[in-house]
């Protein structure tokens, strides 16, 4: 038997990123003058969910004040639920080969598959326990999450739409995503996806180490590239709906279950600053030469998840959006490279222009440290000949990449599955020798 009541306010954003934000969907849920009143408003319970060291900084400081019809405590105890195709310990994966590795779009599930059963990790770096490094995960569902809510205890998602809307219905109101859009749902944060389309797919970035946060601008100024009125936290929304549900969680890589008899998302209201975000990857302002020389990929950055080397990140998240080329005598794509730091990148939409072809939409390409890359031949004869007194636009694109300082180890599905390109070291083997010492 279940009895189900569900209020939602929508469109329901808040614009700002880390700010303290207060939201009620009730009037007058929210305490005032007290945290923790000795009876709160409505009848509800307090409690505070943190995602930081009680002493960290007050800057640093990510925590908020729930107001909810029950404890996070009311479920029943958890057990175990196989979950062979996630990683959180990259010390236990294959060792990871030098070579360039490129792979196909995963196919989708034939048998029903919400978000949660969706996922495989396809590579890492440190891990869950040890609070450092990274997953990466891609998705693939063709069914809405039913009576069933996760909360991953490992670290914050990032989640990139590629294909199909997601409707992300969190403790602490509703997220809708789509496509050119990301979403944010920080450590421990309980929700529930829908899908709009019946089907969707994409990537996930798993941060087991300091949560993201937007870089430092420098010399660019106040303004450019992620601009903090553009990330959006949703307003207060709730459930209250009793039954027989399921709560599903990852603890070090592991799936658990436990049977709970109401909807956790029953937060009436909540103020604080940590919540869960979506944020327009089609807002982000472009900054390039406008002279000589292909910048830096540092100047697409959107979010960073800080190290404790100054300067050094764990995890960058770069993109590469639709932009203007106007550099003069320059060669425009990315230019041929090694790095201290490894890429994986995948594409969204389009198609890359440091690629002719090979990498298309819901596939992914894994450049590790100091491995050799760049444009193939057929990008490079093009870009080398093409009249750079006029601006071009790189258009109808939208590709990205995590990068991170340490390695990026493909797991063992990833090294083994039918999607991994076998000949992806051939679009390089067509660049000529043009070496003349005669000629200057």
């Amino acid at each position: 038997m279940e009895s189900s009541t569900r209020h939602e306010i929508q469109p329901g954003y808040q614009s700002g990123f880390a700010n303290e934000f207060a939201t009620e969907a009730l009037p007058g849920a929210l305490p005032q003058g007290r945290n923790s009143p000795q009876r709160a408003p409505y009848g509800l319970y307090a409690e505070q969910l943190s995602g930081t060291a009680f002493t960290a900084p007050r800057g640093h400081n990510r925590r908020s004040w729930l107001y909810r019809i029950r404890p996070a405590a009311v479920h029943q105890p958890f057990t175990a639920l196989p979950s062979h195709r996630l990683v959180a310990n990259f010390a236990e994966v294959p060792p990871t080969p030098p070579n360039q590795l490129r792979w196909d779009p995963l196919p989708m599930p034939v048998e029903p598959t919400d978000f949660i059963d969706g996922w495989v990790t396809m590579a890492g770096n440190g891990s869950a326990e040890s609070m450092n490094g990274c997953a990466i995960h891609v998705y693939a569902a063709n069914q809405s999450m039913q009576d069933r809510f996760f909360y991953n205890a490992d670290g914050e998602l990032l989640i990139v739409p590629q294909a199909g809307r997601l409707s992300i219905f969190t403790e602490l109101g509703k997220l809708e995503v789509e496509p050119f859009e990301i979403a944010v749902i920080p450590r421990g944060v309980r929700f529930s996806a829908a899908l709009p389309d019946g089907k969707a797919s994409g990537y996930i970035c798993e941060n087991f180490g300091a949560q993201l946060r937007l870089p430092d601008l420098g010399p660019i100024g106040s303004n450019g590239l992620a601009n903090p009125r553009d990330f959006l936290t949703p307003h207060a929304a709730y459930e209250d709906r009793e039954g027989d549900f399921e709560l599903v969680t990852k603890m070090n890589g592991h799936l658990w279950r436990a049977d709970i008899g109401h909807s956790p998302l029953d937060v009436v209201a909540w103020h604080g600053n940590y919540a869960p975000y979506k944020y327009d990857l089609r807002h982000f302002n472009t900054i390039g030469s406008i002279s000589y020389d292909h910048p830096d990929p540092s100047i697409f950055l959107v979010l960073q998840s800080q190290s404790d080397t100054p300067g050094v990140d764990t995890i960058d998240f770069v993109i590469f959006p639709p932009r203007w080329l106007a550099a003069e005598d320059t060669f425009r794509p990315p230019w041929f490279h090694r790095n201290v730091a490894s890429e994986f990148m995948g594409l969204v939409h389009g198609a890359y222009d440091a690629k002719a072809e090979g990498f298309v939409p819901g596939g992914a390409s894994l450049h590790n440290c100091m491995s050799g890359h760049g444009p193939d031949a057929g990008t490079f004869e093009k870009a080398s000949n093409i009249d750079t007194s006029k601006p071009n636009k790189v258009d109808n694109t939208m590709a990205f990449m995590f990068e991170t300082r340490t390695l990026i180890k493909p797991t063992r599905f990833a090294l083994e599955t039918a999607q991994l390109q076998a000949h992806y070291f051939e679009c390089w083997q067509g660049l000529k020798k043009y070496f003349n010492p005669e000629q200057r």
